[in-house]
């Protein structure tokens, strides 16, 4: 008899479902913290006390993400037991398992062939029958009658009945029903399962924790799962004027005003009732690992004894948690800082306390505008990240998105008419207005767009990339139209020198390209700060003005300051030398004399060169004589064939074929002199250019 035993997890599951009581509303929602990687770190908190099944209910997308990174922590000395959810079993193997295998969707063909065997009724046109199943056969059938006709072929299924073999076509069936009612229940369970596998949205996660009745204990549940990233906005707010300091004299009163708003949406199918919210500023590397779908591993099939399987190996790792930033001693702080402020009269002993009080606040990350309430939130290094913690408990019901305040502050700005020049041939006819911004802030400002206001009116939107304490970043939100440029640029290349280097003539030439930007201001109140960006070119580099205000890896940055109603110019001039290289011999001597006496070229170059020409010519007229040689011995050549052609056309005992012989001769003779003469020209010319080879090997001179 075969007997089903249970492994000791399952029992201990099954006993503990039972033996534990459900307390879904023991673990609230009580820290969340939302990383810009797309994920949120969900902290759950509660007191229980004895034995108890707590649940979670998570989106089945989301089990994953529990899986691989919910903590249990059981921090009054209770006991943690096993974790339960219900089990995700690959749809296809579930099918698969039915005694009518649906998985790949089958036709009623296909269908009729796996129940082979199995007893049947259907339904046609002609009646009803009753049989087994022998099988599906395709025949040739005539579609239409007449002139039309056409042979198909169609499906037939053959039923073993009463009365015999019955054969019925598969398209005339208009119903059939299973008469074997365990493989119809199975049919039906079949199609169950697809249907619950289209249903299943949430999935309930059930920890259970044993412990002293008499005594409540806290426990903590963490996990990560997908979340959508947070995002930032921001509001800036320009005073009249922050150039030349306020109108009361105090630079502080002219500093622009940024509001930093956190988006945040709460896409659970949770409540966030009293939450502590963080938005981290880290990007965290995360994946995601299908470990709620069971796998099954594809076994080879080995003859017996079957070799020993190897077991997975687990590493241990350890981890530190991140630490509470300090939000009751900043409470209490701005609390003492209050009741110093409402004194009627504040002392020296006030006073400096005050400014100790304000000192420790700001280290721990509390930050507050003049005249402008206080920020709602406080930042801090968290773990290498910048976390931003709102300070009020966050309440966002399920499926609500909310925007959360997380800065208000001065900072640290200036107004900028901003020239970027990406053509240095033409420049923009107007520049942008802007604002040169220093974050003096406390905290880091996250990357997003910025709204700006200009004197209580809308001004225009900008973008801000991620700005760490005391970075500056330059912003532009509208064209300046009251501000034109012209643009003039002149090039010219001039000859620097001539020298030789490796035994060629190396000749340096500088490039220059003078671009001109006249800025015209048609504003009459006000004067700007201009700032040209002016792109950098490789192998070029600055002559005028001779430092820029400013360097990027890209641009050079030029300030120029232009008067109310006024114009100003600024050049920019950059410079490169270019070096061309030919070869000695081929330099023309007068352009060198030329050069020497234009002072480009020294005289000991001059002499290089004319030594160099010297020893060339040697070697060409060898040459020469060498050609004239050949021309010589190839005109004898011709002059033999055609003697030799006329030796046969004359009697052998003629003074002409006398004559003939003898200037053969003479010819001969010549030729074996031109030979020895050639040879003795050769050896010349080969002396002449290894003279010119071991001149201008590795010479140098300037």
């Amino acid at each position: 008899m075969l007997v089903h035993r249970p492994t000791a997890l399952a029992a201990l599951t099954a006993l503990l479902a039972t033996a534990l009581p459900a307390q879904e509303s023991k673990l609230p929602i009580r820290e969340i913290t939302l990383y810009r990687s797309g994920v949120g770190a969900f902290e759950h908190v509660g007191r229980l006390r004895g034995d108890v099944r707590a649940q979670l209910k998570f989106p089945t997308d989301a089990v994953n993400d529990i899986l691989k990174s919910m903590t249990i922590l059981d921090l009054g000395g209770g006991s943690i037991g096993p974790v339960s959810y219900g089990s995700k079993e690959p749809l296809e193997r579930r099918l698969a398992s039915f005694g009518v295998d649906i998985s790949k969707a089958p036709s009623i063909p296909d269908l009729f062939r796996q129940l082979r065997g199995a007893r049947l009724k259907v339904v046609t046109l002609d009646g009803t029958r009753e049989g087994t199943i022998l099988g599906v056969e395709d025949r040739q059938v005539v579609a239409a009658a007449g002139d039309d006709a056409a042979v198909v072929v169609r499906p037939h299924l053959n039923l073993l009945t009463d009365g015999g073999v019955r054969s019925v076509e598969v398209a005339s069936i208009a119903s059939f029903e299973l008469l074997d009612e365990a493989l119809a229940e199975e049919l039906r369970l079949a199609l169950a399962a697809l249907a619950d596998q289209r249903a299943e949205r949430i999935k309930t996660v059930d920890l259970s924790f044993r412990g002293d009745a008499a005594k409540e204990r806290t426990v903590v549940v963490t996990y990560v799962r997908e979340m959508p990233v947070w995002k930032t906005s921001y509001r800036l707010v320009l005073p009249e004027d922050t150039n030349d300091g306020a109108n009361d004299g105090t630079k502080e009163a002219a500093k622009p005003t940024l509001q930093g708003w956190a988006i945040v949406e709460n896409t659970t199918d949770d409540e966030w009732n009293d939450v502590r919210l963080s938005l981290a500023s880290g990007r965290p590397v995360g994946f995601t690992m299908d470990l709620y779908q069971p796998i099954y591993a594809a076994r080879p099939d080995v003859p017996v004894p079957l070799d020993e399987g190897l077991a997975p190996k687990l590493y241990d790792s350890s981890g530190r948690p991140m630490p509470e930033p300090p939000a009751a001693r900043r409470a209490a702080l701005a609390r003492e800082m209050g009741e110093l402020t409402d004194r009627a009269i504040v002392g020296a002993v006030e006073n400096k306390r005050m400014k100790s009080v304000e000192s420790e606040l700001r280290a721990l990350g509390y930050v507050q505008a003049d005249g402008l309430g206080e920020s709602q939130a406080s930042g801090g290094e968290v773990g290498g990240q910048f976390h931003y913690t709102v300070d009020a408990p966050v309440t966002l019901a399920r499926q609500r998105s909310a925007m959360l305040p997380i800065l208000l502050s001065k900072i640290d700005g200036r107004r900028l008419s901003i020239l970027t020049v990406e053509n240095p041939l033409r420049a923009p006819e107007h520049p942008m207005q802007g604002v040169e911004l220093t974050n003096d802030t406390d905290l880091h400002l996250m990357p997003g767009p910025i709204a700006v206001f200009d004197g209580g009116a809308y001004a225009g939107d900008a973008q801000i990339d991620h700005t760490a304490r005391n970075q500056r970043r330059l912003l532009s939100f509208a064209m300046d139209i009251d501000v034109e440029c012209k643009t003039r640029a002149t090039s010219e290349e001039t000859l620097v020198g001539v020298k030789i280097v490796d035994g060629a003539i190396v000749q340096a030439t500088r490039q220059e390209n003078r671009r001109t930007y006249e800025l015209v201001n048609y504003d009459e109140q006000r004067g700007r700060t201009v700032l040209v960006e002016y792109p950098k070119s490789g192998g070029w580099s600055l002559k005028v003005p001779a430092e820029p205000t400013e360097e990027t890896s890209s641009a050079y940055r030029f300030e120029v300051s232009l008067p109310a109603g006024g114009q100003a110019v600024r050049e920019v001039v950059e410079v490169r030398t270019l070096e061309h290289r030919m070869a000695v011999t081929s330099y023309p001597l007068p352009t060198i004399l030329e050069f020497r006496s234009d002072g480009k070229a020294s005289q000991a170059v001059v002499d290089a060169i004319a030594r160099a020409a010297d020893l060339q010519a040697r070697v060409h007229a060898k040459a020469e004589e060498l050609n004239r040689l050949d021309a010589e011995r190839r005109a004898i050549a011709e002059e033999q064939g055609r003697i030799r052609d006329n030796l046969g056309r004359v009697p052998a005992n003629s003074d002409l074929h006398r004559r003939y012989v003898e200037k053969l001769g003479a010819q001969e003779d010549r030729l074996d002199a031109i030979t020895a003469e050639r040879v003795s020209v050769e050896d010349a010319r080969d002396e002449a250019q290894r003279a010119l080879n071991e001149f201008l090997r590795d010479l140098d001179v300037e």
